[in-house]
């Protein structure tokens, strides 16, 4: 490949989301998209050649547009026709002189799901009723019956003269004049798209998360790994071999030999449908020519747009009404399930009688998901199966978790992984936006603090409260080693040859993931991990997070200063913000063992002042990693007699207080605040002369979750 894509623009015009696009013949270079706003829209190129403006608006349909598609033009129809296909199972076509269709095609019971098309005026579509149907001049020639769930796909091979279908019964039928000549099986879920190649050969998608190679005999010739979650769209680049798929782990991959060689993140839930021009650009709009490329202020955005979207720790997918799309339902455990399923009812125009199943799904499929979580629990993603929220249903149709190697819990750098208590077992990770934290004071000196202090104490400091002091450290524990694998597996096939490690050497690694002993080639394979460029290192990260838990990984990279400086060096602006925040987890996970223990505090005031740096990141992951940061030095301070590194301690919690951070890492500094304060007079005379009382601001009238204002309420108490 001769350049990595990069974001060429974002479109903007629909009100709903885009569901499906494919290249517009006239004009050139022009995109043509469906959307749930119930219009389509022709997007042309700017002037300049980089952006692209609405240059044509089509409605008429009842229901949102869920496929279309271009015909070639012809005497009739000199500039081709679009043809959108609905929900209100019906199929309008139009040309680029009007708003309005100049047609309709009707006699789909269901939404017509797909559409491509053929020589001579031939269009071939897919429905939700089980069946494909042929049109010519505006007539059904031929209805293709056989298949015993919803048709996704559809795709024409004309050299070889036959059609394809793709459907919900995971198979796909091979169709020539209108008989059906070959059911081919090999996907374990439903078929959702279908492209084709050159020669004899066609590619396959799936909710099973792989994409297939078929000979149109039936024989699959090679399957491709590395979607976390479904994939519902593929596109064939310019040399008909080559690849790009797209799905719900909101990601666009290129593939090229039978490898994917770049993953294009996205900052949204699902990609729904993605084309490749005949330039060759992607359309979700990437470009591999420098010269279409977005601004470097623009591409900064776009960034920041992605790292902000991974904020929900679950997304559920709820299926309403048979013959309709699932509804996403996104949750944060630091959200009441009764005011999260109220949302979601009222977003959606859902009947309220609902709100009872939606809450309590919520509450059943994260029961236990929290801040300090034991090890027993588990994460069971509903995308890939089981855990499938259906009104009318039990809360939950299966209890097992989904596949790692197909299926969800897609892999974020960090992801799955909560803080808990003193290095405890897993949970949900506020990497994603929250988690809960429960305080496991007691009222006796248990954490790793020294004796307390004596001497006057203010009344209001010997409160006994639910929030502080805390006496333990946080770490950030659970993890997903089979995705972590895989993205070390693809980085390492992607990174120059000098930095290349054996695959042997990369495979020891998921031992190492799994808390085996750590051999000498295991630490020497991470710290050559750790060299790799900024834009691949993040995976390395993770596994130093997760293992420098453990004595023997903490003893081997905490024997000096070295770590400090490496993690440091992600704690610039202008750093990526998954190193930012796994540079963060990897020094509060350092705090689990007595090395790592010493050697931050030994460099307290240097940790602090560097990390202070990106305060101001507009990423609430970052606060939540800089907040929990200063908690551990705050917990690790409690009880000393080192007022000096108190009063660092806390102005280091108001400075990053003052720049108004995501609710759950004020939280945090909150109760880091309230740990120095507690029976300590001189402190807390320090928190009333930085203002601290004043910051307080809105997160006293914080509704949702509560411990924020209470605990926001309880701090204000102390400090007047």
């Amino acid at each position: 490949m001769a350049a990595p894509y990069q974001l060429r623009c974002q479109i903007f015009g629909h009100s709903k989301d885009v569901r499906a696009v494919t290249p517009a013949i006239i004009p050139e270079n022009a995109v043509v998209s469906g959307s749930r706003d119930a219009t389509a829209r022709v997007w042309v190129e700017e002037e300049d050649g980089k952006g692209y403006r609405e240059g044509h608006f089509m409605s008429g349909h009842k229901n949102f547009v869920s496929s279309v598609c271009c015909m070639p033009p012809d005497d009739k129809y000199p500039h081709g026709l679009i043809f959108t296909g609905s929900n209100d199972n019906t199929i309008l076509a139009f040309t680029l002189d009007s708003p309005q269709h100049i047609f309709q095609l009707a006699g789909h019971s269901g939404t017509v799901c797909s559409m491509a098309a053929g020589k001579f005026g031939t269009l071939l579509s897919g429905s939700w009723d089980k069946t494909a149907k042929v049109w010519l001049h505006q007539k059904c020639v031929m209805t293709l019956e056989g298949h015993q769930s919803a048709v996704w796909a559809v795709a024409i091979m004309p050299e070889q003269g036959v059609m394809l279908t793709g459907s919900a019964d995971k198979t796909i039928k091979v169709w020539k004049a209108g008989k059906c000549e070959n059911t081919i099986t090999g996907h374990d879920d439903c078929v959702r798209g279908l492209a084709v190649t050159q020669g004899c050969e066609f590619l396959s998608c799936s909710n099973d998360a792989t994409v297939r190679r078929w000979l149109v005999t039936g024989e699959c010739i090679a399957v491709y790994y590395g979607h976390e979650n479904f994939v519902y769209s593929l596109a064939v680049l310019q040399n008909g071999q080559d690849f790009v798929s797209s799905g719900e782990d909101r990601t666009v991959r290129v593939w090229k030999d039978g490898e994917c060689r770049q993953t294009i993140n996205h900052p949204c839930l699902s990609i729904w449908s993605l084309c490749v021009m005949a330039n060759g650009d992607i359309v979700s709009v990437f470009t591999c020519d420098p010269a279409r490329f977005a601004s470097t202020e623009e591409l900064k955005t776009y960034d920041e747009q992605i790292a902000q979207s991974q904020e929900y720790d679950y997304v559920f997918s709820v299926d309403i009404e048979e013959g309709k799309p699932p509804l996403k339902l996104p949750y944060n455990l630091t959200e009441d399930p009764w005011f999260a399923a109220q949302m979601f009812i009222e977003k959606n125009n859902l009947s309220q009688a609902f709100l009872d199943q939606v809450a309590n799904f919520i509450t059943e499929n994260t029961k236990g998901a929290t801040l300090t979580q034991g090890s027993g629990a588990s994460y069971a993603d509903p995308f890939t199966g089981g855990n499938r929220y259906v009104p009318g249903s039990s809360s939950s149709t299966s209890t097992e978790g989904a596949d790692p190697f197909t299926g969800g819990g897609r892999y974020i750098p960090g992801g799955s992984s909560a803080p808990s208590a003193g290095g405890g077992g897993g949970g949900a990770d506020p990497f994603t936006g929250g988690g809960r934290y429960v305080p496991s004071y007691n009222g006796e000196q248990t954490g790793t603090g020294g004796a307390y202090t004596t001497g006057t104490v203010n009344p209001n400091l010997s409160k006994r409260n639910e929030f502080f002091p805390k006496e333990t450290t946080l770490t950030f524990d659970a993890a997903n080693p089979a995705q972590i694998m895989g993205k070390l597996r693809e980085f390492n096939g992607t990174v120059e040859a000098g930095l290349k490690v054996d695959d042997k050497l990369i495979e020891g690694l998921e031992g190492l993931l799994h808390r085996d002993l750590p051999s000498e080639d295991n630490l020497n394979t991470l710290r050559a991990l750790l060299l790799w460029p900024n834009n691949c290192v993040f995976p390395a990260l993770d596994v130093l997070r997760i293992t420098i838990k453990t004595q023997e990984v903490n003893v081997a990279f905490c024997v000096k200063d070295d770590i400090l400086a490496a993690m440091m060096k992600f704690w610039t602006p202008e750093n990526s913000v998954p190193n930012q925040v796994l540079s963060l987890k990897v020094v509060c996970n350092m705090f689990a063992q007595p090395q790592g223990f010493k050697l931050c505090m030994d460099n307290r005031e240097k940790i602090v002042n560097s990390a202070i740096v990106i305060k101001d990141s507009k990423n609430k992951n970052v606060h939540i990693g800089l907040g929990t940061l200063i908690l551990n030095f705050s917990v690790a301070l409690f009880g000393s007699l080192d007022l000096e590194g108190k009063k660092k301690t806390l102005q280091a919690a108001s400075e990053c207080l003052k720049s108004k951070p995501d609710p759950e890492a004020a939280f945090r500094l909150f109760i880091a605040m309230g740990t120095l304060i507690h029976k300590d007079e001189n402190i807390q005379k320090l928190a009333k002369s930085l203002g601290i009382a004043n910051m307080l601001g809105d997160y006293l009238r914080v509704s949702e979750p509560a411990k924020i204002s209470s605990c926001a309420n309880f701090m204000q108490d102390l400090l007047r």
